[in-house]
């Protein structure tokens, strides 16, 4: 194994990397996977598996506890016009819902009206 930057003969494998210590570039030396048949990862879809798009209405499944709050949003409530957003914490889909204002929500406990 050579390093691909500097073409130094000494990398050494590090957890899934091999490093250089020569120049101290880091690749992956696994081949990579065909991504022609995978989903789309900004492709956001409800508990049912119907793609969400913005301006969509859904409808909630279950009641949600809100965090912070004693109120819960009931299942059952329609909610309009939402927008998918990209959050680390997994809540994809920001809204407001009548009653409880702005809020963000999990696209796997709605779905798709």
């Amino acid at each position: 194994m050579k390093c691909p930057s500097c073409g130094s003969e000494y990398p050494y494998h590090d957890g899934n990397l091999w490093v250089c210590p020569e120049c101290a570039h880091e690749w992956n030396e696994e081949p990579q996977a065909d991504t022609a048949g995978a989903e789309d990862s900004s492709v956001v879809r409800d508990a049912n598996g119907n793609q969400l798009a913005d301006g969509d209405t859904v409808t909630v499944l279950k009641d949600l506890k809100i965090k912070g709050s004693s109120q819960a949003v009931k299942g059952g409530t329609k909610v309009k016009n939402i927008r998918l957003v990209d959050a680390g914490d997994g809540h994809n889909i920001a809204c407001k819902i009548a009653g409880f204002g702005a809020m963000n929500l999990k696209s796997e406990f709605v779905k798709k009206s």
